[in-house]
């Protein structure tokens, strides 16, 4: 059997599978962010090992972990986890969604080697101008620390006491040369840092290290149980997906929106702020466009009302046409296309008839909206992409998804029921670490139908993104 553990940003899951990938066990456990200022978000990563550890406890109920041969770590990228010479955590870990280092990522993206090395635009969620603003804000912090570590590494970590990472997550701190799969002593160089403070670099399908002895013998893993490099969350919900080959993609409904598309070779074109990285597989990438808020547009809108966000989604009956009302939902800053950390969320169009039906149909379709934008910058690249799968936890609206479809132009495949999603994709990658199983395992999910684009509402919802763009553009130049 095989283990998998998502850290997302709202909860950790836990999955174990057997060797016919059939689900025997699952688990959750929740977890907050912390915004102490504007456009911060953080997590004290002693939440995640508590929530770990709730996760595995509650799986060891339901099943024995002693033929469990196999783990697999995915989880939220981009964190920075600074950690002192003795392994304990400096300071609470600054999210992928953390827009603070704002200013240290457009110097260091006006330097062209950046982008030339690490196929992509530095962000500001990005890793690398995490650690300069703590070296311009922090600098006894900074100074102290002795390696720095991603989300899910940081579990690997205490799973078992190694410093590891593997290509998918580390393509998303700016410091690794994507195309040749390394850190970049060049780009750690301009950050005031070296090699020593990086972990280890593996594939995702390959093994990193075994279980302390100490974890092994508290939860009755089996001795030679390993821990595969495992995944950053798109690269593993790809895998869960079984999206490896080029030209396959998904699009993802979660805390934030993704548009994923994989690839055979390394095609980056950071220009159009779309994402170039590594694949959970040797020799594969992918790229992706990036909206920060998805699902956590309709949950803060749900907030505001005082409502349940999915009893929000499923009561607005038939799809019908865009109207006035238009939400931008740049709730914390934006990414693809506009790589705006300043940017804010707002609603236009706004009337008296406007009432709460307008207003949700209005965020769906504004998510909608910003995912188009992430889809027409990666057909820039001159990447084709011609249908999707739909993923997270917002792709049950199938009102969502009928947006999405028509938003996007192209059909939207919707899973037949089953878990399909990071913990698959990571504890598959577990599988593959310890048996030498190979990325034909990843197989696809059984479609239960296609939403097809609504031909008659194809002209209305054209002339919704054209107002979308146009209010994009304003609200950026405000910002």
């Amino acid at each position: 059997m095989f283990l998998g553990l998502d850290l997302g940003t709202s909860g950790l899951k836990g999955l174990i599978i057997r060797d016919d990938q059939s689900v025997v066990a699952s688990a959750t456990a929740p977890l907050e962010i912390s915004r102490p200022k504007s456009g911060w978000s953080e997590q004290d990563p002693q939440d995640w090992v508590d929530a770990l550890v709730a996760v595995l406890d509650v799986l060891r109920t339901q099943i024995s972990f002693d033929r469990i041969s196999g783990i697999g770590l995915s989880g939220q990228m981009h964190g920075a986890t600074p950690l002192d010479h003795a392994g304990n955590v400096l300071r609470p870990s600054i999210l992928w969604n953390d827009t603070r280092a704002e200013a240290e990522a457009g110097r260091m993206d006006k330097d062209p080697v950046w982008r030339s090395v690490s196929g992509n635009i530095v962000f500001p969620g990005f890793t690398a101008p995490k650690l300069a603003w703590m070296k311009a804000h922090e600098p006894h912090l900074f100074e102290a620390t002795r390696m720095v570590l991603l989300p899910k590494d940081y579990l690997r970590f205490w799973l078992t006491g190694e410093f590891v990472s593997e290509m998918s997550d580390a393509a998303g701190t700016s410091w690794l040369d994507t195309g040749k799969r390394d850190w970049s002593d060049v780009l750690l160089g301009a950050c005031g840092m070296d090699r020593s403070q990086m972990p280890r670099l593996v594939e995702g399908s390959e093994a990193s290290a075994c279980l302390k002895a100490d974890i092994a013998a508290r939860w009755g893993f089996a001795k030679d149980a390993v821990v595969a490099g495992g995944a950053g969350d798109n690269a593993a919900s790809a895998v869960g997906a079984g999206l490896t080959k080029a030209g396959e993609g998904f699009v993802s409904l979660g805390t934030s929106g993704v548009v994923f598309v994989a690839n055979d070779a390394y095609a980056p074109a950071p220009e159009t702020a779309v994402h170039t990285f590594c694949h959970a597989l040797p020799d594969r990438w992918h790229q992706m466009g990036v909206v920060l808020s998805a699902s956590d547009a309709l949950a803060w809108f749900a907030r505001l009302l005082e409502a349940d966000p999915s009893v929000l989604a499923s009561t607005l009956g038939d799809l019908s046409a865009p109207g006035r009302a238009l939400f931008l939902p740049y709730l914390g800053g934006e990414r693809t296309p506009i790589n705006n950390a300043s940017v804010r969320a707002a609603f236009l169009g706004l009337e008296h008839s406007s009432d709460r039906t307008t207003t949700t149909r209005a965020v769906l379709e504004g998510v909608a909206f910003a995912l188009r934008d992430s889809l027409e910058a990666i057909r820039e690249t001159g990447t084709d992409v011609t249908s999707l799968v739909a993923i997270g936890g917002g792709s049950r609206s199938d009102y969502w998804l009928q947006v999405l479809a028509c938003v996007l132009r192209i059909p939207i495949d919707v899973p037949a029921g089953g878990e399909y999603g990071a913990a698959l994709g990571c504890a598959r990658l577990g599988m593959m670490a310890a048996t030498g199983a190979g990325a034909d395992i990843a197989t696809r999910p059984k479609i239960a139908r296609t939403i097809e684009p609504v031909a008659e509402l194809g002209s209305a919802f054209e002339a919704g993104y054209a107002r979308y763009a146009q209010a994009r553009e304003m609200l950026a130049a405000l910002s």
